[in-house]
């Protein structure tokens, strides 16, 4: 009894101390200073944007077909006579002039001709005096009953006779003098000649479907280039609307861009725009001419043509990143209101030019368009507004030094 009194008063005992341990503790926190509560972030101010104001200027709309070269001048070389090939005179891929002897065909039966045609001729014109001779003769002695009437007739149906041999046998003659220069086949027009489809020793016959050989000029050579129905009416109703001006000296003229992307140094001319519509492409053909006095484009090629639709004396451009799309892909643009608030304004655009879009409806002049700080940025919010400046030498960019031309492409909305 005397030992569980002890451990007691040990237990209780430790239970004070504990206690009393505990209220110096909290006694002593309170006498410690008091770190300052943290604040929250200040306040943020209206989100700063970049605007440009909108202003008119004058731009050449232009629009790049595609198109393919096509020779000036093609001639198919075919005999005009029968006969055997003795000669081949022109050298396969060469340049030849017009009235150039290419082949030689055998020309000892076309000289017979020519020669029995003679000697047929000279026969009809011996025989014709004595024949004049003796209806004179007859016509004298016919007024004094000499002769018959029937004897002056037969002698002057003989004359009439003889004059129509000599008539047909001056055609023979003429005939077989053609058919004889026939034998030496020429170049129609100067150009370059392909290979040969013939050879040596081969018989050929007269207007034969086979071509001996091609001749095609190619300085100057045309470009043809389709333009579709759709873009045709569309360039008519501006032109109608008195949106384009095609009164510039240099409407006419067109730059070519040739397969490996450079651009061919001579300025073409536009000749005319056909009038019927391919029906399985739906499109007309425009014919440009070109130069090419190196010989550079060849009949064939695959080309890009530069064709200036017309000069638009009040453009609207707006830097690209400054049009946004909504959810259904239209394009819009923010702009800003007097109250320095962003507002919402849809767009109807025209066509890219470089890094900007052609505007066709709106915004007008004078309104300022967001280009910049438009993450996040909804219609109504109030803006810090500052002048856009596009970065120099920036990809895409025109405005930096040594920039190249823009060019303007079909692709309007």
């Amino acid at each position: 009894m005397q030992q569980s009194g002890i451990v007691c008063k040990s237990i209780t005992r430790s239970v004070a101390m504990a206690a009393m341990a505990g209220v110096l503790l909290l006694a002593g926190c309170d006498l410690l200073p008091k770190k300052p509560q943290q604040q929250g972030p200040p306040p943020m101010g209206p989100p700063a944007v970049s605007v440009v104001t909108v202003q008119t200027e004058k731009i050449t709309l232009t629009t790049q077909l595609p198109g393919r070269t096509a020779a000036f001048r093609v001639a198919e070389i075919r005999p005009q006579v029968s006969g055997l090939i003795l000669e081949r005179l022109f050298k396969e891929g060469s340049d030849v002039k017009a009235g150039q002897v290419l082949y030689r065909i055998d020309a000892a039966p076309f000289q017979a001709a020519l020669n029995n045609a003679k000697a047929a001729l000279r026969r009809a014109e011996a025989s014709l005096p004595p024949l004049l001779s003796r209806a004179n003769r007859y016509k004298e002695l016919l007024a004094d009953k000499a002769v018959s009437q029937q004897d002056y007739d037969d002698t002057d149906a003989a004359i009439k006779k003889t004059q129509a041999e000599i008539a047909s046998w001056k055609s023979q003659l003429k005939i077989a003098s053609i058919n004889l220069g026939y034998t030496k086949i020429t170049a129609p027009i100067s150009g370059r000649i392909g290979r040969s489809n013939v050879t040596v020793g081969a018989i050929v016959t007269a207007y034969q479907p086979l071509a001996l050989a091609t001749i095609q000029q190619l300085d100057p050579i045309y470009v043809d280039v389709p333009q579709s129905t759709t873009d045709l009416l569309r360039l008519k109703g501006r032109l109608q609307k008195g949106l384009l001006n095609q009164q510039g000296k240099d409407q006419n003229k067109v730059k070519l861009i040739l397969e490996d992307g450079t651009a061919y140094p001579q300025a073409g001319i536009l000749q005319f725009s056909d009038i019927t519509v391919d029906q399985t492409t739906g499109s007309v053909t425009l014919r440009v001419l070109f130069d090419n006095p190196d010989g550079m484009l060849l009949p064939g090629m695959f080309v890009q043509a530069e064709i200036k639709e017309g000069v638009n004396e009040q453009a609207i451009l707006l830097p690209q990143q400054g049009v946004s799309r909504d959810p259904k892909g239209n394009p819009y643009a923010l702009v800003l209101d007097a109250e320095s608030k962003a507002g919402f304004r849809p767009l109807t655009l025209d066509r890219a030019i470089g890094d900007k879009w052609l505007v066709a409806a709106g915004v007008a002049p004078g309104d300022q368009v967001i280009v910049e700080g438009l993450t996040m940025l909804r219609p109504g919010t109030t803006v810090n507004a500052t002048p856009f400046h596009p970065a120099q030498n920036e990809p895409g960019s025109a405005t930096g030094p040594g920039a190249p031309p823009q060019k303007s492409s079909e692709g309007g909305e």
